[in-house]
């Protein structure tokens, strides 16, 4: 339980779209001109001034702090204040400082500042476009792209913010988790020894002072404190088995949490059953070692475990809605098989392509000593 199931997504940065690929939307500063006719070449000229004074501050937004991005993209819209009067297409300026709010400010201050911004926009442009058709025609274009491209930058530092909040979710569950087991084994190591180690301490004693006077009492002490140190040694052996072994419950938390951190659902339906330890133990890594093919490869939505009896046997079936496909020999499959047939049952793969992947495991009733249903 310390260590997720499966590889650990990719940490996402505060901006999530690259700044060189952003800087594709400048075609749309010249866009205007290309279309109409005897375009003066000052405002040619002004629209690659306006570009070259933008690309430092654009990627500048992307390295500064928060308090230094408001002023960044004021001064962005104002390159586009600037730039409208002489060319149209400076209203790209604009919806750039719209994206940099989505970043900047908190969401409701964002949309007031956007707002405020289209605001003077829409009446820069009803003082230099030449009619009304056009007023309305940009207007109306320039705020539809600017609200859609500030609501996706909000959705996204949300989903950012929500997934930093998930990284420290799965960290500290693996914390809590580990110091539980260190408290646990510590609790089982003292209950095991500590009775054990005393005894043997009192009869080592005993036999040291009966060794001159009484040999045969203290051969008969000696042989008892051979025997309890066996006996205690098998009782560490068992106890290590225990502590090696993962928790199906325990698992299949960290699956959820690996699970949800890529964006796919897990559903589980689990009947309540006591495992013995080898067979908890190899669901357990069947499990983990489902997860990480579904992370890996399988690009699936969704994940179905379930555990219950059908026919005279225990199934555990892990189905997901990916691509299908997989090979039975290899992603860790044949492991899992192999640990699987030890404690007498079987692995059953269904993955025709396309048609995601179902997992099947089925153990004999009878191979389950001590459950209940």
């Amino acid at each position: 339980m310390t260590a997720l199931t499966g590889p650990r997504p990719k940490p996402r940065p505060d901006i999530q779209d690259s700044p060189w690929l952003t800087v594709a939307y400048l075609v749309f500063v010249f866009l205007p001109m290309a279309f109409l006719p005897n375009w003066p070449a000052s405002a040619w000229m002004a629209s690659l001034a306006a570009v070259a004074v933008f690309l430092p501050l654009h990627f500048r937004f992307y390295r500064a702090d928060e308090r230094h991005r408001l002023p960044i993209l004021l001064l962005v819209a104002g390159l586009g204040y600037a730039l409208i009067p002489l060319n149209p297409g400076g209203n790209t300026f604009i919806i750039y400082a719209c994206a940099m709010l989505g970043w900047a400010a908190a969401a409701r201050r964002a949309i007031a500042l956007a707002a405020l911004l289209l605001a003077l926009m829409v009446l820069e442009f009803w003082f230099t476009l030449p009619n009304l058709p056009l007023f309305l025609g940009w207007s109306a274009m320039v705020m539809v792209i600017a609200s859609l491209v500030l609501t996706g930058t909000l959705f996204s530092r949300a989903r950012a913010r929500r997934d930093a909040e998930l990284r420290l979710t799965q960290d500290e569950v693996g914390r809590l988790a580990a110091m539980a087991e260190r408290e646990r084994i510590g609790r089982d190591l003292h209950d095991l020894l500590g009775h054990t180690l005393s005894l043997v301490a009192i009869k080592s004693e005993l036999a040291g002072r009966l060794i001159e006077r009484d040999p045969l009492a203290a051969r008969l002490q000696i042989g008892e404190v051979e025997a309890v140190a066996r006996q205690a040694l098998a009782q560490v052996r068992e106890a290590v088995v225990g502590i090696r072994a993962t928790g199906l419950q325990a698992e299949l938390a960290a699956t959820r949490l690996a699970l949800l951190s890529a964006d796919v659902r897990l559903d589980q339906r689990l009947a309540p059953v006591d495992l013995p330890v080898p067979v908890e133990s190899a669901l357990a890594m069947a499990l983990r070692e489902a997860t990480t093919n579904v992370l890996r490869h399988a690009r699936a939505g969704r994940v179905d475990v379930e555990l219950a009896m059908h026919e005279g046997e225990w199934r555990l079936s892990i189905t997901d809605d990916g691509r299908g496909g997989i090979m039975t020999s290899g992603n860790g499959l044949s492991g899992m098989r192999e640990r699987i047939l030890a404690v007498g049952g079987r692995l059953d793969i269904d993955s025709p392509v396309g048609g995601g992947t179902r997992l099947l495991i089925a153990l004999p009733a009878d191979a389950l000593a001590g459950t209940t249903p």
